[in-house]
């Protein structure tokens, strides 16, 4: 039977200290994306509460997309690598109302020393080492995204462009299975910019042309910062989409 710290005890309403320790599991890679966690009453019992509060607490963890319900299955870690999830991250949505299906195409993937403002998103000294990556995504044959990415080199060792252009799934199932490091949540930064000549030849479009910059960090558990993406996107027949509650 767990014990609830005291430290997490004194503050906080039970179901909440009961998420607080499934978290911890997570983050421990107790259980791993896509696997199943213990049913509900196993939960009780190791944490000495009745079934309601783990209830209330897994509830919480299904709402911010950690965990997944599946009617007589069982609850599962999330991963990216189901379809419903692969993409949960992408906002961008064709015009047309159909369904929008993106092909990477990695062109550089380097080792560099962090600047100041990549050491301090990341959380790293400066002058760290981080992997730089460059990506043009495409929807039938057309460039629609061009992506700089920027990874901590110490979580993703050995990591290659040879590696990225050979996994044929979305990017953040290539972490999750390679690199054991699965993202949880993102914030971003939207603007408007127009496109300089790197960003033109990269998208085939004029130079000039108005572009949408979005700028994201992404974390995993523990609140760490792991990826910095700058993404710039030809919004010509796409929209970014977002839901608000």
């Amino acid at each position: 039977m767990s014990q609830i710290p005291e430290s997490i005890a004194s503050f906080s309403p039970l179901y909440e200290q009961i998420k607080a320790m499934i978290l911890a599991s997570l983050q421990a890679s107790e259980w791993l994306p896509g696997d199943a966690i213990p049913s509900e009453m196993e939960l009780a019992a190791r944490y000495a509460v009745s079934q309601g509060t783990v209830r209330k607490a897994i509830d919480e963890l299904a709402a911010q997309n950690l965990l997944v319900r599946r009617q007589g299955k069982g609850t599962f870690v999330a991963t990216h690598q189901e379809e419903d999830f692969q993409y949960r991250f992408l906002r961008l949505e064709p015009d047309s109302g159909h369904k929008l299906h993106l092909k990477s195409h990695f062109l550089a993937c380097e080792n560099l020393k962090s600047d100041v403002l990549i050491a301090r998103l990341l959380k790293l000294k400066v002058g760290d080492c981080v992997i730089r990556i460059d990506r043009v995504q495409s929807s039938d044959g057309r460039p629609i995204v061009f992506e700089e990415i920027w990874l901590p080199e110490g979580r993703f060792k050995g990591l290659t462009l040879e590696a990225l252009n050979a996994w044929p799934g979305p990017m953040y199932a290539f972490y999750e299975c390679e690199y054991a490091t699965h993202m949880v949540r993102a914030e971003e930064k939207i603007k408007a910019v127009l496109a300089n000549s790197e960003l033109a030849k990269h998208l085939q479009v004029s130079e000039g042309a108005a572009l949408l910059s979005v700028e994201r960090v992404a974390f995993t558990y523990g609140n760490k910062p792991v990826e910095i993406r700058r993404a710039r996107y030809d919004t010509s027949d796409q929209h970014y989409d977002n839901k608000l509650n």
